[in-house]
């Protein structure tokens, strides 16, 4: 609030380049810090103390226009248009098969949680369609959002499976790239576990791991959420204890922020040197929820914290933890995905951390690490917060490719049809005929497998007569800091194994791609069950690896509770 020895009133309106007046617009008074808007007839009046006073104002799709201002005059401002301002309403696609027609939709809904609604990939005629692609990130929120259903014993909503972030939860055998190159490759042709008349290319890709020795420097803004929905053990005290474990790992030359966003929006810690490090951890455990979610004013405050800290050539990188249920500003998921474009040249990455249940947003947050060229990671306990930001703290907050694009182009004369598993699109992109397609962030060390079905042209046992690679494969991807476009390039050799002799990394990750599609109830499991998930899970399995020993638990789980979902569907 202004004080009373406020003497001055700033008056105007705002308006466009076509002389309409703009609604809404918000106006920054740079001598208090507070904010207001233009009303409903693009006009103002704002108090202040000072004579001469500066303002910025901003509205969506129109350049920021910052000004000082003489409270003597009535001011009429105008706000230009963006030039990318029509790129703010399109649609963002994860995958992409040239002049492919979506399908039709399907629905649902889960209490107050809400999901983006998904369509399955289905087949496509590689005669007709060659050309298919997916954006590759690092994102794994769905595999532990999928456990905490699971654990609760109840059954996940389909629209919460994505496939591809189920596989990105499990660090697979790393295979270096070339060491004049950002990503290595490998892949197989087998058959396909589910239909033994079809045949599965498994994909590899690994992102160069960067050299400890020399990981930039980082300039990290907690943006973290102490609304009263957050007094929870599983939201709250969960991220206090997830930020502290980060702290750990802190460097001297590292720098970190904490904005806070609920009964008080702002700077909770100034900027501090991670050799401060007890008293980072001091202004974590003082925190405490209360209040509503204002998360625009809180994503907005923590942009220009991390702006006014940046770092050339370093890991720039707002940490958004939440369970995305904001309501007060802009709330709803195309409000927020505009503000978040807005950021997206800024050189400054955003990570989500998601927690809770009952009214966690998803839809929110996947929407917000997409649009903000960074990632995605649910926390459902502790063990997940290690490993998140201890175990696989360069994966999450250090990028060694951003905007990275994967085009796989079939040779029909080896492919009657093939189908991508995972990075369904959300119905809302399929159907928008302006949709674009965004790359991903990807960290540093990431392995990730990309599984398509595909129906050959020679059935087993015939001849081949065409002898050409079966796909060609192109990367586009850009280094961290820098503009130029970059490709890389792989071709699929087409020679067709047995899937028993595949290394057992495929063969678990041909488990997980099955276990998401009984839970997804899709048409492509129709044709297996949950014992023969586990079997296959348990067959491949690493006796080392606790994370995929525990995949076979939650398998198991997901048998009861959907095994106990039928049986009640039959009695009513």
């Amino acid at each position: 609030m202004i004080t009373a020895h406020a003497q001055y009133y700033l008056r105007g309106e705002v308006r466009d380049e076509k002389n309409n007046l703009l609604s809404n617009a918000r106006i920054l008074l740079h001598s208090t810090g507070y904010v207001y808007s233009s009303g409903s007839s693009g006009s103002f009046g704002i108090m202040t103390t000072k004579h001469i006073d500066s303002v910025t104002i901003s509205l969506d799709g129109y350049q920021s226009l910052s000004i000082k201002l003489e409270t003597a005059k009535f001011h009429s401002l105008v706000l230009k248009t963006l030039v990318t301002s029509a790129n703010l309403q399109k649609n963002r696609l994860l995958s992409f098969t040239r002049n492919l027609k979506p399908g039709e939709r399907r629905n649902w809904t889960v209490g107050t949680e809400t999901y983006n609604s998904l369509l399955e990939n289905d087949f496509v005629q590689a005669d007709k369609y060659p050309e298919t692609g997916f954006a590759i990130n690092t994102d794994k929120a769905s595999y532990s959002n999928v456990r905490r259903f699971l654990n609760m014993n109840t059954t996940v909503p389909p629209d919460a499976v994505r496939t591809e972030e189920m596989l990105n939860y499990f660090n697979f055998k790393y295979i270096p790239p070339p060491t004049d190159s950002v990503f290595g490759f490998n892949s197989y042709v087998s058959e396909c576990p589910w239909n033994k008349t079809n045949q599965l290319l498994t994909l590899q890709i690994s992102a160069r791991k960067l050299d400890p020795e020399k990981i930039p420097p980082s300039n990290l803004v907690f943006l973290i959420d102490v609304s009263g929905s957050m007094d929870m053990p599983n939201r709250l005290p969960l991220l206090k204890s997830a930020f502290t474990l980060l702290v750990n790992n802190l460097r001297d030359k590292d720098t970190i922020s904490i904005v806070v966003y609920g009964s008080t929006i702002g700077v909770w810690l100034q900027p501090t040197s991670g050799k401060e490090k007890e008293k980072i951890r001091k202004s974590i455990e003082e925190l405490y929820p209360g209040g509503s979610t204002p998360g625009e004013s809180g994503i907005r405050t923590a942009y220009n914290l991390a702006k006014s800290q940046f770092i050339k050539g370093g890991n720039n990188r707002v940490i958004l933890a939440t369970d995305g249920d904001f309501n007060v500003g802009q709330t709803s998921d195309d409000e927020l995905e505009k503000l978040i474009t807005l950021h997206q040249q800024s050189g400054i990455y955003l990570t989500c951390l998601g927690v809770g249940m009952g009214n966690y947003k998803d839809s929110k947050l996947e929407v917000l690490a997409k649009k903000g060229n960074g990632n995605f990671a649910y926390l459902d306990n502790e063990r997940e917060a290690e490993k998140v930001l201890v175990k696989e703290l360069t994966q999450t907050l250090y990028s060694v490719a951003d905007n990275a694009f994967l085009n796989i182009e079939f040779n029909a004369g080896l492919v009657k049809q093939y189908r991508l598993i995972g990075f369904d699109n959300k119905w809302k992109a399929l159907v928008d005929s302006v949709s674009e397609l965004d790359g991903g962030e990807v960290g540093s060390g990431h392995s990730v497998i990309a599984l398509f079905e595909i129906e050959p042209v020679f059935a087993a046992g015939q001849p081949v007569t065409n002898q050409g690679n079966l796909a060609k494969i192109n990367v586009r991807y850009k280094q961290p800091n820098d503009t130029l476009q970059r490709y890389t390039t792989y071709r699929c050799p087409y020679n067709v194994s047995s899937f028993a002799s595949l290394p057992p990394t495929c063969r678990f990750a041909s488990s997980v791609a099955m276990f998401a599609a009984l839970l997804k109830d899709s048409k492509y499991a129709q044709k297996y069950s949950w014992g023969e998930v586990i079997k296959l899970a348990t067959d491949s399995e690493d006796a080392q690896d606790a994370v995929q020993q525990e995949f076979i638990t939650i398998i198991e789980r997901a048998k009861k509770v959907y095994g106990r979902e039928r049986k009640r569907k039959k009695q009513l």
